[in-house]
């Protein structure tokens, strides 16, 4: 057992040069390469980090734009159509006050006309009237007139 102690005295000995080389060597790719390398990656995360943040705010912002854009856009079209619905109204009620003008006219022709006829039958009813007597009198000097018909000779027609 004294002989095993004593091998692995003598083994630890000669390790001992080599662990110091390897922690020497560790502490140089630690201050040389690890350092410079973590830092390179921290930095690296934090523009990654950065970058996404900075997209997901740019992405927002469009999304705000867009929904401006469509919501202006909205407003432009109602705007529109209550200008077309305006105009619409304006070109309706235009035709409307000129058929009530055209009707009103018309009415008053067919009144002026039915006035004219209206006097128009009065002055023949009196021109009528006032010759009765006088048409009675002349029709009854032609039926006094003419001879009676012969009961051998053909019946004349009066057309």
């Amino acid at each position: 057992m004294q002989q095993i102690v004593h091998q692995l005295g003598e083994l630890f000995l000669q390790a001992v040069p080599t662990v110091v080389i390897v922690l020497i060597f560790y502490g140089i790719m630690r201050t040389l390469f690890f350092v410079p390398l973590m830092k390179v990656m921290d930095e690296r995360e934090t523009r990654t980090v950065g970058a996404r943040k900075a997209a997901e705010t740019a992405q927002t912002a469009a999304a705000n734009k867009v929904k401006q854009y469509q919501e202006a856009l909205k407003q432009a079209r109602a705007k529109v159509y209550a200008e077309q619905e305006d105009a619409r109204k304006k070109l309706l009620n235009d035709r409307a006050e000129a058929a009530k003008q055209a009707r009103g006219k018309a009415a008053g022709h067919v009144a002026s006309a039915k006035e004219r006829m209206a006097r128009e039958f009065e002055t023949a009813k009196q021109d009528i009237e006032s010759s009765v007597a006088q048409l009675a009198t002349e029709i009854a000097q032609r039926v006094i007139q003419i001879p009676p018909p012969r009961p051998t000779s053909p019946v004349r027609e009066v057309s």
